[in-house]
């Protein structure tokens, strides 16, 4: 019996985000969080899309992480 991963990909809107040191902070932020396994944070779209594993970590934890890191996410 195989184990095999099952990642959640979503795309979630920031607001706060004012120049390219915002996104490096929401990006750092989420790469510590254990279970999120990929991120990309557009400036200019106001998004992050990541891949993460739902049983590691949830939407809630992935607001609480980036309002903790001084912006505003939508989930």
């Amino acid at each position: 019996m195989e184990n095999k991963l099952e990642f959640k990909k979503i795309s979630l809107p920031v607001e706060g985000m004012t120049c390219a040191s915002c996104v490096a902070r929401v990006e750092k932020a989420l790469k510590k969080v254990d279970g999120i396994e990929d991120v990309n944070v557009n400036f200019a779209t106001e998004k992050v899309s990541l891949s993460f594993d739902p049983k590691m970590v949830d939407e809630k934890k992935i607001s609480s992480v980036v309002e903790d890191a001084g912006y505003k996410i939508d989930v």
